[in-house]
Parts: structure tokens; C-alpha cells; sequence
């Protein structure tokens, strides 16, 4: 490697740190105030605040939000507002229902018909509380939105219904099954209503729903209604802030993914789609809403974000989703829904929609068949005879290295020949320093002579990077690793490893050291020192590894996992090498007959021809 590659090494460095610098949150200070919390400094806001604040319900959509939200306040606001068909139903008293299945307990309310606590068994917040998706402070989601004819629009959420429910109560388990209607009475002269019947199934998250408009026809105006889901899913991670960046909304038309992003504070970001629909979606990093069309009558979307700061840098984002039904204004009407209430896991989401799993983030296009068709089974399979996710990534990690030896074996070999030609190679510079193309050609030559290929070190760490950035894409995003212990100080194998906190904070690198990104630098350092043999590029042994260590350690610590353990066996694999194959002369290999010239000499042939001086 000359100057100028070095050169090249060292912009491309300074452009990803400058890049990182401006697109990675600056961290501040977070109060410890228990063991647990301060071993997760990398949150930037404190999350037992956060979920006090939640609980008390002193959190409220930003200023100026329109649609879907404001549609809450308008409905439960005085009664004249509802009109002459529902302002009966704003009085009443509310009924809970609590159904409790092996994978989740629901509170259903009589009030707006509405699931007020949907709390997951199988899964934790970072405090250890179990997650409960729904934002229960606001009364609820699931209702209904819909004009009518008197000029009112009404959100049912306010609203009184009735319910067949047999207890307040109602178990489940395994595949057993259970229905309840919650009924609307309407004040119209036919003596109309509007029923929601939820089926729950005990093996399943979400459930099915049908929804009825009995005698309609002349209280709904515009020929549709919305279903809609309001306040998106709380939050369950220490870090708000990563993982707001994962908090999206989606809809899916046609074959077609449309996404929001509320990343900016102060604006509401909308969509607004027509046409045969899917699915509507909003999802956090490892938990999700969806509403499905099961009968594919939805005829549109709507999407509306909001981006809600918190103390101490934090921030939370809310999406409200809704499916368009049409209403053909007949007697009696039905539509069917599914409703999916869970987490972010692959195979659940692919078993409960084919194409929800598009909500997931696996990485880039490219990327996503590397994740979905190999990393994902592979690590499932090995996930069945070790329990240990840690100790999956050594076994992957292992894999990996036996699949690149044949390419890493030339790569060692091709490094090996160069550093013994180094003294010739110099040699030629000297001789032909003033006529460049004939040292080009004089060098290539050389290359050929000896059967050496230049680029040939640089291919496996190519063929890595896909594999480095799907396992990035995985470990961030598989719910599997989440809050999944390897051994002593790494507690989670999704984030990073917090082995020292520091009392301040450096750019780009954070207020904590990552003890496995550390060892990763290390590895990193012992295996340059071995393959770096001139002088001349003696600052790549230390700039590499300190470059590497900076960006990595705010990644999670299942890929610093990975990458140390393939260091450690990349530096084994180099001390076999070089023992065995240290003292081997140079040889010359065999011209191939025929004569054919080589892509080398064609190469040197096409330089641009310099005088000499």
C-alpha cells in the first residue's frame, strides 16, 4: 500500500467519523439512580420518568395536531356535539372485560368498545414491568370514525356500548376459542346500531373482528367509515431515542409500501391513499399494530404522525392508523378485520400476513434475502440446541470463517508474496522513476511472474461487508436478542455492552467504552501488526483498529460479538500461515502455453504513455 492509498484510507475515515458526528445524537447526562439504570448510560433520557410520566398521564400530542387526534377531543366533548343520533350515548356506565390467553392479558372497555390494556407475557420493559402496547392514559384504541347526516362527525370512542360478555373475566388457553359482541345502540328512527365482534384465539396475538352497521343507511353520510387506531404502542426500551428511530407507520396498497417518518418535532406528518388496501401498521423497534383488511373491502388509508419530545433529550412518536370502509348503505352490513397486537418476531408475523413482514427492518434490498433467508433460519436452527444467543454468534461466527477460508487462505498467500516482493518492487521504482508506464508495465509483469493478484487481499473483507451489514440490520432488530444475557457485564445482546461509564461525553464515541468493541480493537491491532510488515504503513496497524473501535462502540454487542470472534480466528488462521509457509522461497510460476497475453499487460498497455524527461 503507497501514500496515496493510505491517504485514500484516511479521507474515507475522516468522512464516515464527520458523517457519524452529525447524524449520532449527542449524549447527555442520565441520573443513575439504581444499579441497573447506570449500567445502560446510552439512554439520552431517563426512562422511569418517561414511564411515570405515561402513567400519570401528563404526556399530550403535539400542538396543533388535526385528524385523527383531534378527532378524540371533538368526540368526547359536550353532548350536543354528537348529535341527535348519539348524544344518548354519551352517558353510561363502563364495564371491563379482562380476556387473559397463554400469550397476552386484554382489558376491553364498554366504553368506545375500545381495547384498553393490551399487556404481553412473554416480554419485559427495560425495567423489567411487563409490556403493555396500549396507551391506556388516552381511554383506549380501536374505535370507529365516521360523519353523518346531521353534519357531525363522531369517534365512538366516547361512547357507550353493551356487551354479551358472559364474566369480567375470560380465560384461554392453548387453541381454545371465544367470541363477545360490543354493541352501539344508534337514536335513528330504525333502530339502528353498530356491533364489533371480537373472536380471540388463545395461540395467537390479535384477533379477528367483525363490524356490523345494523340499519344505517340514514345516519351515515359519504358512503364510509374509518377504523381507527389513535395513539399507536408505548414504548418499552431505556434508550427513547433509538428507539423512536425505529417508530414508523406504514400502509399497503397494490403491492406498494407507503411509510411515514414524524422525525421532526413541530410537524405532523400525513398520508392520505385510495384504493383497494391491505393493511395499515405502526410499529416501534420490536412491537407492532397492524390492521388487516381480511375481506379486502378497505378502500383507502390514513396515516398521521407526531413527534413528542421529553426531558432530557428523549422523544417518543405516536402514529394514529386507519382503514377506509365503504358503506353501501344497505341494512345490514359486515366487514371483517384482523387486528395484530404483538411482537416484531419474523416467523409470527409471516404466519399471521405474508406481507407484514415488510414492516421489519432487515436491512436494505439487498440486504434483506442475505437476513431473511439465511441468518434468520440459520440462527433459529442453532437456537434450538443452544439456549445461549451469545454463544450462537461464536457458533455463526465460527461457520462463517470455514465458508471464507478457501478466499482468505489466497488472500493470506497474495500478502505474503507481496511483502517478500516489496525489495524487488522498490527496486523497480528506483529504476524506472522517470518513465511511470514502463514501471507500471515493469510491475505488473512482476505480479504475473510470480502469480500474484493485488487486489487479492482486499476480497474477503468485500465479501464480509454484506454479511457485516445484514448481521447489523439482525442484531438491531431481531426481537429475539432483546434483553438477551451472554456472560458477567453483557446483560443484552441488542445493544451495546456497557463495561465503563464515563463522567462526560466524546464525540462520536459517546459517555461509555463498550468492553467487547474494546476487545474487537484489540484483535483488530494484533491481527494489522502481523500482516503489516513496511514501515511505510506502520500507522495503519493503530489508525485501523482506533477507527474501527470509535464506530463500533455504540453498535449492539451481539455484531462486536461476532467481529471479535472472527478476529481471533483470522489472527489463528495468519500464525498457521505464517509458520508454515514463513520461510518458503519466491518461485516463478509456469507461463500458460499458447502465449495469451494478460489482463495485467493489456491493463499496462492502456495507461496513458508519458515522455520522458
Amino acid at each position: 500500500m503507497d501514500k496515496q492509498s493510505i491517504l485514500g484510507f484516511v479521507l474515507i475515515a475522516l468522512v464516515i467519523m464527520v458523517w457519524m458526528w452529525f447524524s449520532t445524537p449527542k449524549p447527555q447526562p442520565v441520573s443513575h439512580t439504581n444499579a441497573q439504570s447506570s449500567s445502560r448510560v446510552q439512554s439520552k433520557d431517563s426512562a422511569e420518568t418517561l414511564r411515570q410520566q405515561r402513567e400519570r398521564g401528563s404526556v399530550n400530542s403535539a400542538p396543533g395536531s388535526q385528524g385523527i387526534a383531534d378527532s378524540t377531543r371533538r368526540a368526547s366533548g359536550a353532548a350536543d356535539s354528537l348529535g341527535k343520533y348519539f348524544a344518548d350515548a354519551a352517558r353510561g356506565v363502563e364495564r371491563t372485560i379482562t380476556i387473559e390467553t397463554d400469550k397476552y392479558t386484554a382489558v376491553f372497555s364498554t366504553k368506545g368498545g375500545v381495547i384498553k390494556k393490551w399487556t404481553l407475557k412473554h416480554y419485559k420493559t427495560w425495567d423489567q414491568y411487563p409490556v403493555q402496547l396500549v396507551e391506556d392514559t388516552k381511554g383506549g384504541d380501536f374505535s370507529l370514525l365516521f360523519n353523518t347526516d346531521d353534519g357531525k362527525q363522531i369517534n365512538t370512542s366516547g361512547l357507550y356500548f353493551t356487551t354479551n360478555a358472559p364474566g369480567d373475566h375470560i380465560v384461554l388457553s392453548g387453541s381454545e376459542e371465544r367470541t363477545i359482541d360490543f354493541t352501539l345502540p344508534v337514536g335513528s328512527p330504525g333502530g339502528g346500531s353498530i356491533v364489533k365482534r371480537f373472536t380471540f384465539k388463545g395461540e395467537r396475538y390479535g384477533l379477528d373482528v367483525e363490524l356490523r352497521m345494523v340499519n344505517m343507511q340514514s345516519v351515515l353520510a359519504n358512503y364510509e367509515y374509518q377504523v381507527v387506531w389513535e395513539h399507536g404502542i408505548r414504548f418499552a426500551e431505556h434508550n427513547s431515542y433509538d428507539e423512536a428511530k425505529s417508530a414508523l407507520a406504514y400502509s399497503y396498497a397494490g403491492g406498494e409500501l407507503t411509510e411515514i417518518d414524524a422525525s421532526k418535532e413541530g410537524e405532523t406528518p400525513t398520508s392520505n391513499t385510495s384504493g383497494s388496501t391491505d393493511w395499515v401498521a405502526a410499529r416501534t423497534k420490536y412491537f407492532a399494530v397492524a390492521l388487516l383488511s381480511a375481506d379486502k373491502k378497505a378502500t383507502g388509508a390514513y396515516l398521521e404522525g407526531r413527534h413528542i419530545p421529553y426531558p432530557d433529550g428523549g422523544v417518543v412518536k405516536q402514529y394514529g392508523i386507519a382503514l377506509k370502509i365503504p358503506f353501501k348503505n344497505s341494512a345490514d352490513e359486515t366487514t371483517k378485520l384482523s387486528l395484530y397486537l404483538g411482537p416484531l418476531e419474523y416467523q409470527t408475523i409471516k404466519a399471521y400476513n405474508a406481507d407484514l413482514e415488510k414492516i421489519i427492518n432487515l436491512g436494505w434490498t439487498w440486504i434483506r434475502p442475505i437476513t431473511m433467508f439465511l441468518f434468520i433460519p440459520f440462527f433459529t436452527m442453532l437456537h434450538t440446541f443452544i439456549s445461549n444467543y451469545g454463544l450462537v454468534i461464536i457458533v455463526f461466527s465460527i461457520v462463517i470463517k470455514l465458508l471464507l477460508h478457501p478466499l482468505t487462505k489466497k488472500s493470506l498467500d497474495s500478502m505474503r508474496k507481496m511483502q517478500k516482493l516489496a525489495p524487488i518492487m522498490e527496486e523497480i521504482k528506483v529504476k524506472y522513476k522517470d518513465d511511470p508506464n514502463a514501471m507500471n508495465m515493469q510491475t505488473m509483469k512482476l505480479y504475473k511472474d510470480y502469480g500474484v493478484n493485488p487486489a487479492g487481499g482486499c476480497l474477503p473483507m468485500l465479501l464480509q461487508m454484506p454479511i457485516l451489514f445484514a448481521l447489523y440490520a439482525l442484531f438491531a432488530s431481531a426481537i429475539e436478542l432483546r434483553q438477551a444475557p451472554f456472560v458477567w457485564w453483557i446483560k443484552d445482546l441488542s445493544i451495546p455492552d456497557v463495561m465503563i461509564s464515563l463522567p462526560f461525553s466524546i464525540p462520536l464515541l459517546g459517555n461509555f467504552l463498550s468492553g467487547l468493541t474494546l476487545a474487537m480493537g484489540v484483535t483488530m491491532f494484533v491481527q494489522q501488526k502481523m500482516t503489516t510488515t513496511d514501515p511505510r504503513q506502520a500507522q495503519m496497524v493503530w489508525m485501523m483498529p482506533i477507527m474501527f473501535t470509535i464506530m463500533f462502540n455504540n453498535l449492539p454487542s451481539g455484531l462486536n460479538l461476532y467481529y471479535f470472534v472472527f478476529n481471533l480466528l483470522s489472527i489463528g488462521q495468519q500464525y498457521y500461515v505464517n509458520k508454515k509457509h514463513g520461510d518458503e522461497p519466491l518461485q516463478k510460476v509456469t507461463p500458460k502455453k499458447g502465449g495469451k497475453e494478460g489482463w495485467m499487460e493489456r491493463m499496462a498497455k492502456q495507461l496513458p504513455q508519458q515522455p520522458k524527461k
